[in-house]
């Protein structure tokens, strides 16, 4: 039997990794600034994220959501400590598609409306009410219904106050978009989608799948503004390679058995490696060393924009998206098979950044001066 195989791969076998580092099959040491999509947020086989997998399997790896589980428990209350949002409940789930699907039925079973918003260049996922929130059609079958999506453009105030209406389910927006180009989310847009929901009874959902988690150098991309969404879906960051999703419910929902369900989410496994994830990023203050290194970073290239040699410089803590005026695909490959340096890409143009929040300064100047040295 073959994989199907849907995944164009590089050439690289990796076999072992810790922190910021990979090694492959051939004993070729790599630099890791891209996590798997921006999986891993605390560094590659962090000792305590290990232990904690290691104890808890050997105690019970399994059990399903029809017993109690402490563990869900003690994530929620280190997920409301390190966030400040007390006063949201938890849903647990296992990728980021399932938590944007669990946020969009939630939205809908609270105002019995099925109309939503959704942005250009947006992308939540590829199951079924999320994948039709996406603006891209390639990833649409005919099966995917999408009559009741409307897609405005991403940042557009004007666009937001014309369209939500009595019939809108739900907003759903992504913070800091990381598929279409690392586009940062304006305040003003955050604050005209919060009132235009608030008016016509619609749900305000913050897809921070990818922006979360400490990724912006704030808990969630939204924390450096006074709006707080209704919904956020979480994932990516959340178990450090451990499938882990989740939702976070605003206290305006109200709770009832088999509104929401999942076999896996939750699970005692899961609720380890995300609590040991939380654990670290606490211990080791990786918000503020992504909010650090992250402007450095910035900072660094900037003389790369003045100069013409960037196009455009798009980020905030660590995750960056560096646009050049043409095809990105000759650079990247030459960071990975020359340098060994893992990046990331956002369409034709635009590399991006998403290393662990744990990564050195010392390790983003060699992807620095790398950088420069081809352009």
């Amino acid at each position: 039997m073959k994989t199907f195989n849907v995944y164009p791969v590089y050439d690289i076998t990796p076999v072992k990794a810790a922190g910021s580092k990979l090694w492959d099959d051939k004993g070729v040491e790599y630099l890791d600034l891209y996590g798997g999509h921006a999986v891993i947020s605390i560094g590659h086989s962090h000792p305590h994220y290990v232990k904690s997998i290691q104890e808890q399997v050997a105690k019970l790896g399994f059990y399903s959501n029809s017993v109690k589980m402490p563990l869900q428990g003690e994530l929620a209350s280190k997920l409301a400590e390190l966030s400040g949002l007390h006063d949201y409940s938890l849903f647990l789930a296992n990728s980021g598609a399932e938590a944007n699907e669990n946020a969009l039925k939630l939205a809908s079973f609270h105002n019995g409306r099925k109309n939503i918003i959704a942005f250009s260049k947006g992308f939540h996922g590829r199951t079924s009410a999320a994948v039709a929130a996406t603006d891209n059609a390639k990833i649409q079958a005919a099966i995917n219904f999408a009559d009741h999506v409307t897609i405005l453009p991403f940042n557009d105030v004007e666009a937001v106050k014309a369209a939500i209406n009595g019939e809108t389910c739900a907003v759903i927006m992504e913070g800091i978009q990381g598929v279409g180009g690392v586009n940062i989310a304006t305040e003003e847009f955050q604050k005209a989608i919060r009132e235009a929901c608030d008016k016509h009874g619609a749900v305000y959902i913050h897809d921070s799948v990818q922006c979360g988690y400490g990724r912006s150098g704030y808990f969630f991309s939204f924390q450096d503004t006074d709006i707080k969404p209704d919904i956020i879906s979480m994932a990516k960051g959340m178990g450090n390679g451990f499938p882990v999703g989740g939702i976070l419910i605003s206290p305006k929902f109200e709770a009832k058995y088999g509104l929401l369900g999942t076999t896996f989410g939750g699970n005692h496994l899961a609720c380890a490696a995300a609590i040991a994830v939380l654990d670290v990023m606490k211990s080791e203050s990786l918000l503020e060393n992504a909010k650090t290194l992250g402007a450095y970073v910035l900072e660094s290239l900037k003389p790369l924009v003045d100069s013409g040699k960037i196009k455009e410089l798009r980020g905030k803590g660590l995750m960056i998206g560096i646009e050049l005026d043409g095809p990105i695909k000759e650079i990247r490959e030459k960071l990975i098979f020359e340098n060994h340096i893992f990046v990331g890409a956002s369409g034709a143009n635009t590399l991006r950044l998403l290393p662990s929040l744990a990564v050195k300064k010392e390790e983003l100047d060699n992807f620095i001066m790398a950088l420069k040295s081809y352009l």
